[in-house]
């Protein structure tokens, strides 16, 4: 094979191998601030433990439909992994273009979550949620604080037994430990703007 030729395979090569090291890093990255074991998210996926850590460590090879299993097991859809890949090398840790967010689509709750941070492993994460008309997330509660910004639509907020309606432009912010829940009850939808610390996603 002709030098040049060969300059080309070793650099797709190279890339192939970046490309698999940000998935491996993302998909320990995500577990670990789910709170999920290995063996949990093997289980669920369906492979073994020891696979599943050799993954993580960029050690054996990851096809399409094994990350497809993990995805689904980390509540993610696929393109979680691969929209991060598309970040300059000198952009992935600090900057995301509009165009290149993670999303998560809670397809049962008419919520889709955008991810505004560039990663999951620092002290917050910023997020921007579009929240369809009828749309209610339900009462949950984590560790941490949260803090957002309407920035279109209405917002319906309950912390703890405090219910707000707000409109573009307010802001809020309270204890994540206390049992909060958001709805759009408007006719257009909602979109937030969400500071969280620690990382939950």
């Amino acid at each position: 094979m002709p030098p040049r030729n060969m300059q080309k395979v070793d650099k797709l090569a190279n890339q192939e191998h970046e490309q698999d090291d940000a998935i491996g890093e993302q998909i320990r990255e995500l577990r670990k601030v789910k709170g999920l074991t290995l063996q949990e998210v093997a289980q669920a996926a369906g492979i073994s433990v020891g696979y599943l850590s050799q993954l993580e460590r960029n050690q054996s090879k990851l096809p399409i439909g094994v990350l497809k299993k993990i995805s689904t097991a980390l509540g993610v859809q696929i393109n979680w992994f691969f929209h991060a890949s598309d970040a300059p090398a000198d952009e992935k840790d600090i900057v995301v273009r509009a165009n290149n967010r993670r999303k998560l689509t809670f397809t049962q709750l008419g919520i889709q979550e955008e991810l505004l941070s560039p990663n999951l492993s620092g002290p917050l994460e910023m997020l921007m949620s579009t929240i369809e008309v009828g749309a209610d997330s339900g009462d949950y509660s984590h560790d941490g604080v949260e803090a957002g910004l309407v920035i279109s639509g209405t917002l319906d907020l309950w912390v703890a037994d405090q219910f707000f309606k707000l409109n573009a432009g307010d802001s809020f912010s309270f204890k994540s430990t206390d049992v909060h829940r958001c709805a759009n009850s408007g006719d257009e939808p909602t979109k937030v703007v969400w500071i969280i610390t620690p990382p939950q996603y």
